[in-house]
């Protein structure tokens, strides 16, 4: 069981290395056709994994837990709070820069701080059926499967463009895979957590949600563009239909 948890538990960690490793095999940028496609694929399987491997779940179980107020509904609306209170933090840190070349662009620093509520999604997941005993593991690793698939491009988003901001190929591979390292680390915090305390599961299956969706609706895609929303719309398909079929398989 250990060994099952640990591997899950990192999948998503090893789809950013592998999205980073691009940078060893590519050029220095990313078409904007190329980042809007990543990007949209991304969104899908974000959606797809908050509704039908967290919410949809937790709203079944629901009905043993808590009374009202809805424990999804206040953990989700927590989720979303984290995300926006992080991303005027963000705003904030980028504006002290005052013209300086960060070290991280604010971008990059987005994609780091949603990869705290997906690990978190790991963590939860894997501790429902460990705490509960119902079910099989099969679930939180399509889960994690499926946020390792759009970790990669994200990897390739981060590692790419410190590479043309002048660090050596090495260098940025190691902070684009180092990005994605906040997820083993949430998801471990996470089911430490509540790995024996089952009535904090709703709570954490609709925090984890809403600040994946938040992290979607906020940072990824307002940034499309009216004109590449054809593209856009077409790859959140696909990544929507790849989450979904994860789900359904196992």
């Amino acid at each position: 069981m250990f060994s099952s948890v640990s591997f899950g538990i990192f999948l998503p960690f090893f789809g950013t290395a592998l999205g980073a490793f691009i940078v060893y095999f590519g050029g220095k940028t990313i078409s904007a056709k190329s980042r809007v496609a990543l990007y949209g694929l991304a969104s899908g399987v974000m959606i797809a994994a908050s509704v039908f491997s967290l919410l949809l779940p937790a709203l079944a179980d629901e009905s043993t837990r808590l009374p009202q107020p809805s424990p999804v509904l206040l953990g989700f609306i927590l989720g979303v709070i984290f995300l926006r209170l992080t991303a005027k933090m963000i705003d904030k840190k980028t504006k002290k820069e005052n013209g300086k070349k960060p070290r991280i662009k604010a971008a990059d620093l987005s994609i780091i701080v949603h990869n705290v509520p997906e690990g978190m999604a790991v963590g939860v997941a894997f501790a429902g059926v460990i705490a509960t005993g119902e079910g099989t593991f099969a679930e939180p690793f399509a889960l994690a499967l499926g946020i390792a698939i759009q970790n990669f491009p994200e990897g390739a988003i981060i590692s790419l463009p410190l590479f043309a901001d002048g660090h050596s190929k090495h260098r940025a591979f190691l902070l684009g895979a180092l990005s994605g390292i906040v997820e083993p680390l949430a998801a471990v915090l996470t089911l430490f957590a509540i790995g024996k305390i089952t009535v904090f599961l709703p709570y954490c299956h609709g925090f984890a949600a809403g600040a994946m969706i938040d992290a979607v609706t906020s940072e990824l895609l307002p940034d499309i563009g009216k004109e590449n929303a054809p593209l856009c719309s077409l790859f959140f398909s696909l990544g929507f239909c790849l989450m979904m079929s994860l789900d359904v398989v196992f």
